[in-house]
């Protein structure tokens, strides 16, 4: 029999952006394995030299779609691409396609969105806040259209340490409405020059384009079934639609992946901040739960202003970061690469002329060591590039990764409150029932398998390991020799030191 949620989405058309993002496949996959949604239309564009259908098209060899492909072979069928571009005044659409969304849809899931924190404003303008103005002004023309969710970031309002589930307007130097029309009237130079006294107190142009489109959809958004969603650092995934499936390098699995090379030894991080980490599938089925109560709630429509839902770890099941840091670091024996290049560890240090100072005895010597090798043996040299690279990532993240910040949850709690049990099984976005331990064991399987492409099987594993201990004997020979020297060092100076006085 099926569940509440379930009968909502029953023989519904759903619109979805971002549909090839992290988000939005896990989206897909969890729509087309546990509803009979009709059809789900997704918003996608040519990239790298594919067409949108060809994109498309591919999705039967994702991992992502793998065990929904062994169950129903054919479900991919119920995705119909549609040729846009967030980026674009117009989303990019067709006449024949938008008029088809207009008649049809009933349900619409906004998660398009650049993520990139140094995105030149005027494009973070144009997919993160213009494309959400442009959504509403089309959800006003569907004629069936029933629920909307808006996928957002808690760190929309990251210029407070506290942040509840209500709009922040006032942070903002000047409304939205006035910075679409400089979208539209600067050029692109001049309006990325502009940037750092348009931000005022925000990190990047990620958060406060969000933050924009957020009070887009407070003045533009009366009268619609719409939803804010405000999701934490979503990471890799805890269940489904396989333990630990990831995609992508962004945040802090960036931080684990180059640790468990042994390329990324030190960074900053405070380790006793809060992370708002949450797993991509919690976060799917938190969107799907949002958009089903946002259609049975009737008082949602006739509030003055969309109601918000935050989503990061429950206060009774806090992890910091630097319980991230030391859970990932007790199983790295457990999943090691056999591509490594040292031994993983990380230190970490919250004040930034030690981390650069450190950085130098880490990375950049080393660096330049291995550079010299490969120059020597008549290849490219890549790891001072590289480490360029990394340290300029951890100086972008370091406010995300240094400040603690809290979150209510309240409308959340509600919101599970009114699920029945069998929706809370299916739809499981609890974060007091993950197992943190449990939770890394799965990511950093996924980290080995999905992003260093290394083979499942536990002969790989087991090489690994044996990588591991060659590299743990050379580390703890280097640690011998450079206390070794630094002992002498000591012994020496001491001895001069003595000598004055006999």
């Amino acid at each position: 029999m099926a569940t509440d949620v379930q009968s909502f989405y029953k023989d519904k058309t759903v619109f979805l952006t971002g549909g090839s993002g992290f988000l939005g496949k896990v989206t897909i996959a969890k729509l087309l394995c546990t509803t009979e949604v009709k059809r789900i239309y997704v918003l996608l564009r040519a990239k790298r030299g594919q067409e949108m259908r060809e994109r498309c098209a591919a999705w039967d060899k994702d991992p992502v779609f793998g065990n929904l492909m062994k169950i129903n072979p054919e479900a991919l069928k119920r995705v119909v691409p549609c040729g846009g571009d967030c980026q674009e005044p117009d989303l990019g659409l067709s006449n024949s396609d938008r008029q088809v969304l207009i008649d049809e849809v009933q349900i619409v899931i906004h998660t398009a969105a650049t993520v990139r924190f140094v995105e030149p404003l005027h494009i973070a303008l144009a997919v993160n806040t213009r494309a959400t103005l442009l959504m509403i002004q089309l959800a006003k023309e569907m004629s069936h259209l029933e629920s909307f969710v808006h996928v957002s970031t808690a760190y929309s309002n990251c210029v407070v340490e506290h942040v509840s589930e209500r709009f922040y307007p006032e942070h903002l130097t000047c409304p939205a409405e006035k910075i679409l029309e400089l979208l539209e009237s600067l050029s692109p130079e001049l309006l990325d020059k502009m940037a750092p006294a348009l931000m005022g107190k925000y990190p990047n142009t990620y958060t406060y384009t969000k933050a924009l489109a957020e009070q887009v959809l407070q003045k533009e958004a009366k009268d619609l079934p719409l939803t804010i969603f405000r999701p934490g650092v979503i990471i890799a995934s805890y269940k489904e639609p396989m333990p630990g499936w990831i995609d992508n390098l962004y945040g802090p699995i960036a931080v684990l992946y180059g640790a468990a090379f042994g390329i990324l030894r030190i960074t900053l991080l405070n380790l006793k901040a809060q992370a708002g980490i949450v797993p991509v599938d919690y976060c799917v089925n938190m969107v799907l739960t949002c958009a089903w109560n946002t259609a049975r709630d009737t008082s949602i429509k006739l509030s003055p202003e969309p109601p918000i839902y935050h989503f990061t770890p429950n206060n009774d099941n806090l992890i910091t970061w630097g319980g991230f840091r030391d859970k990932a670091a007790r199983l790295r024996y457990t999943y090691p690469l056999t591509k490594m290049m040292w031994l993983p560890f990380l230190h970490c240090t919250t004040i930034p002329w030690l981390f650069r100072f450190t950085a130098i005895f880490y990375h950049l010597l080393p660096g330049y060591g291995i550079d010299l090798a490969l120059r020597l043996w008549g290849k490219k040299p890549r790891m001072i590039k590289l480490y360029d690279k990394i340290h300029k990532n951890i100086d972008i993240l370091a406010p995300f990764v240094i400040t603690s910040w809290s979150f209510d949850t309240v409308n959340t709690r509600k919101l599970w409150a009114k699920m029945s049990v069998e929706d809370q099984k299916l739809y499981d976005f609890n974060m007091s029932s993950v197992d943190w331990d449990d939770y890394f064991l799965q990511a950093l399987a996924g980290v080995r398998i999905y992003l260093a492409k290394e083979e499942p099987g536990q002969e790989v594993v087991e090489r690994g390991r044996k990588i591991y201990r060659r590299f743990q004997f050379l580390h703890r020979l280097l640690q011998f020799t450079l206390y070794s020297v630094a002992a002498l060092i000591l012994w020496s100076i001491l001895k001069r030191l003595l000598g004055l006085f006999v």
